[in-house]
């Protein structure tokens, strides 16, 4: 028999849709964490009772209402087509996601009725296959987009230390597990023994345990003095600009620091508007600049290799050996740095397609370099949200990280402060200090612990000079973050196979 819907379908459909719509609230620039609390109860209790179809339905409108929202600085240039299929894309993938849920609240009940099977299995198989969904959208189709997991919300929160046990999706676990064993306790109705209150007991621990628990502690090992610039030049797709504007930026804004007595000089990403591997007058000033501060200076810049670009990440020193270390960007972005499949994608939208001239080859190389015998991790503008690149950085001996961006695409739009979220929580997971510099802001430095030790406003050239805490040794998360991941997106996709055949069974037997 199947069982009954807790909402009808006229009656899910609204709140799925507000469960999304709560959800936007808690991400950057609202930054409500609570509200996943609220949102994520909501789009859970829209899909218990479903059957596929409606599953499908009510999934996409849940996924629709959150990414159309959250991802809306895509339109900010480009008009409304890449918003558009990039969240409808989203909302899809959410929406085949949602059918495992629905099966989850279908079969579980059946091969575990108990308090047990009820109150932790059916919300641990829960809040795997909600992993299983941040992880598909973070890998599929062209390397993902795991732009708006649950774990992104906590940045400001308390419960942002327990990234530094499990992870993000360990955290994005625990949130959804919380969520699902409170329903499960509200729809079993009173409690009249202790022995009933007894089985609260894993769900109320989960609750404490991301609230209190303190953040995995790593090893002082001194400061790097770091100067950090923000050239606000036109650094954006359709900014009005001559060659080498963005280059000339950055060293105007430099101009006031170099005097400082600093280890190492950044800039952000596509701070230098020219390759200066191939032009030797770039290569020059970049030598003097090297000079003037007497430290070496990490910058970004487009190089190219034969007939291959790269969006890279180089460590430059004085005396004219050009780039002594090099990082290429790992995760290009599809449709903004590379187009897959472009003859079949250019039928649909040529002069959006057309616009994307070059194509960035992805990189090969372990995200980290030394500079002045510190060894600084990297991630050049969407590699912070992969965590293969954080966690590979760190596992190298990285004790401070650098990333470089350039958000002039999104002025004005809140995706400089969403991306900003992404580097506090790498902070914090990875226990370690992360200097965050973009062309145009929001540029900070951030603590171990995600305090904001320095910052540069929005929109606004400036330089900041700060004394950088380094950190040596891995939390948990860097150690077991890739098992981890796997064994709860592909575990709870494995647990829900088992339970539908345990499930067919038990209906088999019944009959």
């Amino acid at each position: 028999m199947h069982p009954r819907a807790v909402l009808p379908l006229w009656l899910a459909l609204p709140t799925a849709a507000a469960a999304g719509l709560v959800l936007t609230t808690a991400f950057p620039a609202l930054s409500w964490w609570p509200a996943v609390f609220v949102a994520v109860p909501l789009a859970l209790l829209s899909l218990i009772g479903r059957r596929s179809w409606s599953a499908v339905l009510v999934g996409f409108v849940f996924g629709a209402a959150l990414f159309f929202v959250n991802l809306a600085f895509t339109a900010r240039y480009l008009g409304p087509v890449p918003w558009i299929a990039l969240s409808t894309l989203e909302a899809a993938l959410t929406a085949v996601m949602a059918v495992p849920i629905a099966l989850a609240y279908r079969w579980m009940p059946r091969i575990a009725p108990g308090r047990w099977g009820r109150v932790l299995a059916l919300p641990a198989l829960v809040a795997g296959l909600w992993v299983s969904r941040e992880e598909l959208l973070g890998a599929f189709p062209y390397g993902g987009f795991p732009w708006a997991r649950l774990a992104v919300t906590q940045a400001s929160s308390p419960l942002a230390d327990v990234t530094s046990w499990v992870g993000m999706s360990g955290l994005s676990f625990l949130i959804v597990f919380a969520c699902a064993a409170a329903i499960e306790a509200a729809r079993r109705g009173p409690w009249r023994r202790a022995s009933d209150a007894r089985v609260l007991a894993p769900a109320l621990a989960a609750l404490l345990a991301i609230l209190v628990v303190p953040q995995s502690p790593t090893t002082d090992a001194g400061t790097l003095r770091v100067g950090a610039v923000q050239g606000n030049g036109p650094a954006g797709y359709f900014d009005a600009r001559q060659p080498y504007d963005v280059f000339r930026a950055q060293l105007t804004a430099t101009r006031p620091i170099e005097g400082e007595d600093l280890d190492v000089l950044l800039w952000p990403e596509g701070g230098v508007d020219a390759d200066p591997t191939h032009s030797a007058s770039v290569a020059r000033e970049l030598d003097a600049l090297a000079g003037r501060v007497r430290a070496p200076l990490v910058i970004g810049a487009v190089t190219q290799r034969g007939d291959e670009y790269f969006n890279s990440s180089l460590v430059w020193q004085t005396g004219g050996e050009g780039p002594v270390q090099t990082y290429d960007k790992r995760h290009p972005v599809p449709f903004g740095e590379y187009v897959p499949d472009r003859g079949f994608w250019r039928q649909f939208a040529p002069d959006l397609i057309d616009l994307i001239q070059r194509e960035y080859t992805p990189g090969t190389a372990t995200p980290a370099v030394t500079v002045d015998h510190v060894t600084v991790g990297l991630a050049i503008c969407f590699d912070v949200i992969y965590d293969d690149v954080v966690r590979d950085g760190a596992q190298a001996g990285a004790e401070v990280f650098m990333f470089q961006t350039n958000n002039a695409d999104f002025r004005g739009t809140d995706e400089n402060l969403q991306q900003l979220a992404f580097a506090r929580v790498r902070a914090i997971e990875a226990g370690r200090s992360v200097i965050n510099l973009s062309t145009v802001g929001t540029s900070q430095v951030i603590a171990p612990d995600g305090a904001t030790l320095d910052a540069l406003p929005e929109g606004e050239p400036g330089a900041m000079v700060t004394d950088v805490p380094l950190r040596t040794g891995l939390t948990p998360a860097m150690v077991i973050g890739a098992p981890l991941q796997a064994l709860l997106g592909w575990g709870s996709i494995l647990a829900l196979a088992a339970a539908g055949v345990l499930a067919r069974r038990r209906a088999r037997h019944a009959d």
